[in-house]
């Protein structure tokens, strides 16, 4: 392991990713020195993405065919993902999960919060299959998994009747509380927030008055728009309502959602977001990369964080043409010129 090394190009630095001119300098994995320079190498440094919600044991079912409606599809506990991975072994499924999260690094994900079917058996996998990759992912487990992860991943409140109980028992353990809400309609979302969740997840079919209450609780919201457009839960930009939750000041943050439908590759995904939802660029990158504030992982490229960014060769290619960075990078996603990655 190399214990100090510098990195120098342009940076998107600080909080609101200002780009500038610096060699960043990292000792024993933390960014020691951001030190400004007058000329640097065709280089950008972006901060590394935290996908904000995946189901990467999906990886199993990936793109099976299939058709029906959200119940019928991922729904606990007789979902046909649910079905098959019922069906996975053990040495299967942590194969599958494995390689997908050599994908999420490949695009530039150095962390991700998945929700871990299968009880303590599933969040035990999950740990196994990460255990010597660069990407690290906050486990949100369920059916008894949540005792044995950093806390509790809760699909809809209609669909369990244990919800209640699990979420005050991580809330007494200090540990983090994630329920899925309002992706195919508004009904479940009040439910959920009487459960005092550290994240909501989807909020597709969200009301003004529940992203009122969402915004004055300071909790953050995941959107998973490619997915919700698969699943057919929205067929507009109207849904989720993106843009009433930034106005409402609702801190977004930003998910792929099951990589049964949807790769979980963030430059897709803020691509998507962009184009269908007319996101700025800015508030989209600082969303995807910020890190994930319900788990206390900061992404932000700045002196005494741990160093997870990557690195775009824009020496080649028409990368160098571009008048504003952030918007070149959300727009035309160009992972074919990442030359490092230091997670």
């Amino acid at each position: 392991m190399i214990h100090e090394y510098s990195v120098s190009g342009t940076a998107l630095t600080g909080e609101d990713l200002e780009a500038r001119d610096v060699t960043i300098v990292v000792e024993d994995g933390i960014i020691t020195a951001i030190e400004e320079e007058n000329k640097v190498s065709p280089y950008w440094i972006c901060p590394a993405f935290f996908n904000s919600h995946t189901h990467i044991g999906d990886t199993v079912a990936m793109d099976v065919p299939c058709n029906g409606t959200l119940e019928e599809l991922v729904t606990p506990p007789d979902g046909l993902k649910h079905q098959i991975l019922a069906q996975t072994s053990r040495s299967h499924l942590i194969t599958a999960m494995q390689n997908t999260m050599h994908e999420m690094i490949h695009s530039g994900t150095a962390g991700f919060a998945d929700f871990r079917e299968g009880g303590p058996e599933g969040v035990s996998a999950l740990k196994e299959a990460s255990r010597d990759l660069s990407v690290t992912p906050v486990i949100l487990g369920r059916n008894g998994g949540e005792m044995y992860a950093e806390g509790a991943g809760i699909s809809s409140t209609r669909d369990t009747t244990s919800w209640s109980e699990v979420a005050h028992r991580m809330k007494n353990e200090k540990k983090i509380v994630g329920i899925h809400a309002g992706e195919r309609d508004p009904e479940d979302v009040d439910t959920a927030l009487s459960a005092d969740p550290d994240f909501l997840v989807h909020c597709t079919h969200a009301t003004k008055k529940q992203i009122r209450e969402i915004a004055d609780r300071d909790i953050p919201v995941v959107i998973c728009c490619r997915s919700n457009f698969l699943l057919e839960v929205t067929q507009g930009m109207s849904h989720p309502p993106v843009h009433e939750m930034m106005d409402a000041g609702v801190r977004i943050l930003i998910g792929t959602d099951n990589a049964m439908f949807v790769q979980p590759d963030m430059m897709q995904e803020i691509a998507f977001v962009h184009t269908v939802y007319h996101v700025p660029a800015q508030t989209l990158l600082v969303s995807a990369t910020s890190g994930f504030s319900p788990g206390g992982i900061s992404h932000t490229i700045k002196k005494g964080n741990k160093a997870s960014f990557f690195v775009l060769d824009t020496s080649w290619g028409n990368l160098h043409h571009s008048r504003d960075i952030k918007s070149t990078i959300v727009k035309r996603a160009p992972t074919g010129h990442f030359c490092a990655r230091i997670f």
